[in-house]
C-alpha cells in the first residue's frame, strides 16, 4: 500500500509528504559516498570455464573468509617479495650471526604448525616448502615431529570421525579425527629410535654433546635418511626445528622408557630458546605463517617480540577469541604485546588447514617464490 501511494504521487516532494513523520530519516537516511578504493563484491563466473588460479583470485572479492583468504595470499606474497630482495647494506646484525647459522635473507620466515597437519596429507605441502628451502625456521609440537618419522616407517590410514573409540581400542588402533594409526606403527618407531637414543647418550657422555630438542630433531632427520620426511629436508637445508614440548607425545614416551633402560640422556630447552630468539633478533625482516594455535603460535609470536614484532603475519585456525585463549586471539592482540609491528597488515583466516593451507601454497610459494640473492651467491 505504501509503495502504491508513493508511485501515485505526482512528484518527489509530494511522495515524501506521504511518509509518516520521521520515517525518511529513520529508514531512508542519505548514504555517504563510498571510498574511491572500495571494491565491489564479485565472485567467480563459471560460465567462463574452469580456471583454478582465477577462481582462487576471485576469493579476494567474494566476502567473508574467502576475502580473508585473499588477503592472506597477498600478505604471504609480500613476505616472499621481501625475502627475494637483496639485504640492504648495513642491515645485518653481525654480532648476532652465530657460527654455522643458516644463510640470511632479507626476510626470515617462521613456519609453525600443529601435529594434525603432519598426520594428514598436508605433510606433503609442508615438505614442499622445506625441501625447497622456502622457510627459515620451524616450530611444531611433539606429534608434529614424531608423526613425520612414523609415516616413514608405516602408513597412516583414512577412517571416519564416528568410529567408536571402545572398538578401536580393542583392536589396537588409534584415531586422529578421521585418520587411523595402528599401535604397530609406534612399535616400529620405538625399535627405530631407541638405538639412536643410546648413541646420543654415548655422545653426550664421551664427546660432551649438549642435546637440545632442535639438535635431536636434526639428528633424527639425518638418521631417517628418507626424502619423504619433512625433517630429513630440514636437516639437509639447515632449517632449525624447535619443539619446546618435545616430551608431549610418543617421543616423550620413548624418552621416559629410555630413562629406565639406559638412563642419563638430557635435553636443554634453555639453549633452544636462546637460539630461537637470536634468529628473530638478527632477522632483517620477519614473517610468520602459523597454522593452528596453542604452543606453536605463541612460541613464534613471543620470539618475534624480541625484535619488536614481525613485519608480516598470517594466522590460520578455527579458534575464537571469546575465551581469552592465545589460540583464538586475533593478530591485533599480538600487536598490543609488540609481537607484530604497528606498521604490519596481519591477516587471520578462520578455517581448517587441510583445506586452506594447500590453496595458500598454490597462490604463493608454488606460484611466486624467487630464490633469494644470498642463496644464489652461496
Amino acid at each position: 500500500k505504501f509503495c502504491s501511494n508513493m508511485a501515485q504521487a505526482p512528484d518527489k516532494d509530494q511522495k515524501i509528504k506521504l511518509l509518516p513523520d520521521g520515517l525518511q530519516e529513520t529508514i531512508l537516511a542519505k548514504s555517504a559516498p563510498m571510498p574511491e578504493d572500495a571494491r565491489e563484491v564479485v565472485g567467480y563466473d563459471f560460465s567462463k570455464g574452469i580456471d583454478y588460479h582465477q577462481l582462487l583470485q576471485s576469493f579476494r572479492t567474494s566476502g567473508f573468509q574467502a576475502t580473508n583468504f585473499g588477503m592472506a595470499v597477498e600478505e604471504i606474497n609480500r613476505m616472499l617479495e621481501c625475502r627475494s630482495q637483496p639485504i640492504p647494506e648495513g642491515a645485518l646484525k653481525e654480532t648476532l650471526l652465530d657460527e654455522g647459522c643458516r644463510t640470511m635473507t632479507n626476510c626470515t620466515i617462521f613456519l609453525g604448525y600443529t601435529s594434525n597437519l603432519i598426520s594428514a596429507g598436508t605433510r606433503n605441502a609442508l615438505r614442499y616448502l622445506i625441501q625447497n628451502n622456502m622457510v627459515d625456521c620451524i616450530v611444531s609440537t611433539a606429534g608434529g615431529v614424531e608423526e613425520d618419522f612414523i609415516k616413514c616407517l608405516a602408513p597412516t590410514y583414512l577412517g571416519d570421525f564416528s568410529l567408536p573409540g571402545k572398538e578401536l581400542r580393542k583392536k589396537g588402533i588409534n584415531r586422529i579425527g578421521n585418520l587411523l594409526v595402528p599401535n604397530d606403527n609406534y612399535c616400529k618407531f620405538e625399535d627405530w629410535i631407541m638405538p639412536l637414543f643410546d648413541k646420543m647418550l654415548q655422545e653426550q657422555n664421551e664427546k660432551n654433546v649438549s642435546w637440545t630438542p632442535s639438535k635431536m630433531i636434526a639428528r633424527l632427520g639425518k638418521e631417517i635418511d628418507n626424502p619423504e620426511s619433512v625433517y630429513y629436508w630440514a636437516y639437509k637445508n639447515n632449517i632449525p626445528v624447535f619443539s619446546p614440548a618435545l616430551t608431549d607425545g610418543s617421543l616423550g614416551d620413548m624418552l621416559y622408557f629410555h630413562s629406565y633402560t639406559n638412563p642419563g640422556l638430557k635435553l636443554d630447552i634453555v639453549e633452544d630458546i636462546r637460539l630461537l630468539n637470536r634468529i628473530s633478533m638478527r632477522a632483517v625482516n620477519s614473517g610468520m605463517i602459523i597454522l593452528g594455535g596453542g604452543l606453536i603460535k605463541h612460541h613464534i609470536c613471543n620470539a618475534n617480540l624480541m625484535r619488536n614484532g614481525a613485519d608480516f603475519s598470517v594466522f590460520v585456525n578455527t579458534s575464537q577469541e571469546f575465551d581469552g585463549s592465545d589460540s583464538g586471539a586475533r593478530p591485533d592482540e599480538a600487536v598490543s604485546w609488540g609481537k607484530i609491528k604497528l606498521t604490519a597488515k596481519p591477516v587471520k583466516v578462520y578455517g581448517e588447514n587441510t583445506i586452506i593451507f594447500p590453496l595458500l601454497v598454490t597462490e604463493t610459494f608454488a606460484r611466486n617464490y624467487k630464490i633469494p640473492p644470498s642463496f644464489v651467491q652461496k
